[in-house]
């Protein structure tokens, strides 16, 4: 199953499993786009590959994404958008918690709770932070959070989806930043 997984793609997360074949990076991306030129997301909320704070999950009612901050995109980069996946969520494709875009094309940040400009639909059709929730007992999840350099700005409606997202993208990735959390429920 983990065929499925790009080799440059397994270089770049900890712990692959086959669900992240899914991910919007596996399938837009390429070889050389993870992190061209220091191209890198964080967050002041978890280190890379580490658990989420439960205020960021379905445990705090009034959950909100994750404060988060990344370094100058790739050269000619014109757009940035932002995919948040769940990659071992049951299914034939990753959970989608978050999609947006109109970011300025520079280095910038999102504050706890704020949202990208535009707003694409969440795996529940809503435009928002959809916080983790996995089953009781199903294990550790991944949140993977993939921030995407284009050399050209998405003429996408917002609350668009990620059928149409990935369909706009596709052919146009010069980089992709990429950050996991991870949750589990006990």
């Amino acid at each position: 199953m983990l065929e499925h997984v790009p080799a440059w793609l397994g270089k770049a997360l900890r712990n692959v499993r086959a669900g992240h074949g899914g991910l919007a990076a596996a399938r837009i991306g390429g070889e050389g786009t993870v992190h061209t030129g220091g191209f890198r997301l964080q967050s002041a909320a978890f280190v890379d590959g580490e658990a989420f704070d439960p205020m960021f999950t379905a445990d705090e009612e009034d959950a909100v994404a994750p404060p988060l901050e990344w370094s100058a995109p790739p050269a000619g980069t014109r757009a940035l958008a932002l995919i948040v996946e769940d990659p071992d969520a049951p299914g034939l494709e990753p959970m989608v918690h978050y999609l947006g875009w109109g970011m300025e094309p520079r280095a910038g940040k999102l504050f706890e709770g704020e949202e990208p400009p535009v707003m694409g639909q969440n795996s529940l059709l809503r435009t928002d932070w959809l916080p983790p929730d996995p089953p009781t007992g199903h294990g550790k999840h991944d949140y993977v959070f993939q921030l995407f350099a284009l050399d050209t700005p998405l003429a996408l409606a917002s609350g668009s989806g990620r059928g149409a997202f990935l369909a706009e993208a596709e052919g146009h990735v010069l980089g992709v930043a990429l950050l996991t959390a991870t949750y589990e429920r006990r």
